[in-house]
């Protein structure tokens, strides 16, 4: 196990306990969380390490120790981490070959999926939350960083491997966000509950258009608020690796800052979707025909070009929906 490039930050996002080890030692991050390990302890003077008898390497040593001994106890392991997903082709609905042979997403990528509706979008999510090994209608197989996978994926409640963020978004629970946002920071075993709490509803909204707070029952929330809850959740505190997103075109919520927010937090994103915008944002994208994979695209410049006027347009259909919204009445652009 190397700490040498996580962030002190990234080490709490991972293992919450090593909060009780900094703690117990008397070390104040504040200021490092977005700094390694190595770098908080290379701030000290060679005063303040005389002075306070601070011994660099036994920090690091004990604290490597600390976390192999609380994962051990904890029945924590690294093995889950996935760096890229193969898909191996199978079949359609006719038992024709699917368009490729393997396509392989690596984290931190975004896919889109595109296809009629009924074409077998679901049915590919499916093999992937299945981990399927051609014992499934399709044929296909998955692969987890390039290897066939552990069975946990199929079997365990708590190795998740893909979390869905479906087109309706409705809570029927009697909490408010705060109360909702605790629950499952607790059962992630988060040390600091409520400043987790607190960047998930920052982040949610900044993802919304209309914002709401911590004490809101989430009954109460908008569609778009509720997507933009269940994104920030998803980002900062599920620990599936994969994402998938259908229709995030109609979601009310900006698209662009959610699908940046999932890919920085090292997700592989498959996005389900009609909307040439979105589908032209991803690295490539999955065309669906007959219950198959017809083909994969990968995002051309051309394409790129197209791109930006597509979210010229977007802005501009964006800001005059915040107008509405606040009540003013529509003008031509650049119209004085």
């Amino acid at each position: 196990m190397t700490m040498s490039k996580l962030t002190i930050r990234e080490l709490i996002d991972k293992y919450p306990f090593i909060v009780s080890y900094l703690e117990d030692n008397k070390l104040d991050i504040t200021g490092f969380e977005d700094k390694t390990f190595d770098d908080y302890l290379n701030h000290f003077s060679g005063e303040e390490i005389e002075n306070w008898a601070i011994d660099k390497e036994r920090l690091k040593e004990d604290l490597l120790a600390y976390i192999r001994q609380m994962k051990e106890f904890l029945g924590i392991k690294d093995d889950t981490s996935i760096s890229s997903l193969t898909i191996i082709a199978g079949h359609d609905k006719s038992k024709n070959p699917e368009g490729f042979e393997e396509f392989t997403i690596n984290k931190s990528e975004i896919v889109s999926i595109v296809g009629p509706t009924g074409s077998g979008k679901s049915r590919l999510l499916a093999d992937i939350e299945w981990t399927a090994q051609k014992d499934t209608p399709t044929g296909r197989a998955i692969l987890i960083n390039g290897e066939k996978p552990d069975m946990k994926w199929r079997f365990s409640s708590n190795n998740k491997l893909v979390a869905q963020l479906s087109q309706n978004m409705n809570f029927v629970m009697d909490l408010t966000v705060k109360e909702f946002i605790e629950l499952h920071a607790q059962s992630r075993l988060v040390e600091d509950v409520e400043e987790t709490s607190q960047r998930i509803i920052d982040a949610a909204n900044n993802l919304a258009g209309e914002k709401f707070d911590l004490e809101t029952p989430v009954t109460a929330l908008s569609g778009g608020q509720s997507r933009a809850l269940m994104i920030a959740d998803t980002a900062i505190l599920s620990s599936s690796p994969i994402v998938l997103i259908d229709e995030i075109e109609n979601a009310g919520i900006d698209r662009k800052k959610a699908l940046k927010l999932l890919v920085s937090k090292d997700k592989i994103v498959l996005m389900a979707t009609h909307d040439p915008t979105l589908a032209l944002i991803a690295d490539k994208r999955i065309v669906i025909k007959n219950g198959g994979i017809s083909k994969i695209i990968e995002t051309s410049q051309e394409e790129k070009e197209i791109l930006v006027e597509l979210e010229r347009m977007d802005s501009i259909i964006q800001g005059m929906r915040s107008e509405l919204r606040a009540g003013k009445q529509l003008q031509v652009r650049g119209k004085k």
